[in-house]
């Protein structure tokens, strides 16, 4: 096994050795670090709290998110029970494992959020909870202590960028149209998407072990699919729904995300059921599966669904005097 790994499985056994009764609070920190979390989290934070900070997450979200996908493609490195017996698959995953994308993203929001509240509290609960987020994937069996690692440097990496260039680029959109700043969102989400397609081809002769496919079916009963082209279109659709929204909205310049609590929880809910229509009504009318027809159907329905959180659920909210 490849040396930059095997050295995580004696950390990973003593971590499962703890007993299980740790199971149900590590799954509860590997939860606050998933996407699904994060894309409740943040439109809540842009409809009730701080539409400025809610669309700065947001965009760290979804880059940390695409790069994350690209980073897994090039490295294509296993998780730790698709190669050791030893380790329990106390969970499971589809995708390759370094960097941790759990890691990762939550280094780049929870580090956003901190620096955007600016109080060492918040400082030192992110700290704590990025910790426990990443430890939280080496109990369960689903990353090394180097995808952890690989994923603090590049979620460091990109809240430094964000921290260092996000006020210059907001000042340069802000002197763009309406359709200029719709412009430049459909080109960052082209950009990426043939970034990610770019790495997969050029990683496409490099097969998958067959014996990792299956000790990871034998473990968690789920196969794998390291290779699947969905994500990349969910990532980039949502890149292009979000940004054009969030240019509109600022174009717009009227929502104001404070006001009664009972509005913002009114918002809150009415945003959600608009996203979860959007998302889960648009998935029953596509076709699923990798065909092209299907995968750009799937980035129609992102980028909807994207657009719905950043601008049209904040024109409804308006329009139904909830802000």
């Amino acid at each position: 096994m490849n040396p930059w790994l095997d050295w995580g499985i004696p950390i990973i056994t003593w971590l499962q050795g703890l007993g299980d009764g740790l199971k149900s609070p590590m799954e509860l920190f590997t939860f606050l670090g998933t996407e699904e979390f994060f894309l409740v989290v943040m439109p809540a934070i842009l409809w009730c709290l701080d539409a400025a900070l809610g669309i700065r997450l947001g965009f760290i979200l979804l880059a940390s998110d695409g790069l994350n996908g690209t980073l897994k493609l090039a490295f294509g490195w296993p998780r730790p029970y698709w190669v050791s017996d030893q380790v329990r698959a106390l969970s499971s995953e589809t995708s390759f494992g370094l960097p941790s994308g759990h890691a990762q993203n939550a280094f780049a929001l929870w580090g956003r959020l901190a620096a955007g509240i600016r109080r060492r509290w918040a400082t030192w609960a992110a700290i704590a909870l990025i910790f426990l987020i990443s430890i939280s994937r080496l109990f369960l069996g689903v990353h090394f202590p180097s995808d952890a690692l690989a994923g603090w440097i590049a979620g460091g990496l990109l809240l430094w960028v964000f921290l260092r260039f996000e006020a210059p680029a907001s000042q340069r959109l802000s002197r763009l149209s309406p359709s200029g700043r719709v412009g430049v969102a459909f080109a960052a989400s082209v950009a990426l998407l043939i970034l990610q397609l770019g790495v997969f081809y050029l990683t496409q002769g490099r097969p998958v072990p067959p014996e990792w496919a299956e000790r990871a079916l034998a473990a968690t009963g789920e196969a794998i699919s390291p290779r699947s082209l969905a994500g990349m279109f969910s990532t980039s659709g949502l890149l292009f729904g979000f940004g054009s929204g969030a240019g509109l909205l600022s174009a717009w310049g009227r929502f104001d995300s404070h006001g009664p609590w009972l509005k913002r929880l009114a918002r809150f809910v009415i945003g959600l059921i608009g996203v979860l229509a959007i998302w889960l009504g648009l998935r029953i009318v596509f076709p699923g599966g990798e065909e092209p027809l299907a995968l750009a159907l799937r980035y129609v329905r992102y980028a909807a669904a994207g657009f719905w959180v950043a601008y049209l659920g904040p024109r409804a909210f308006a329009w139904l005097r909830l802000a």
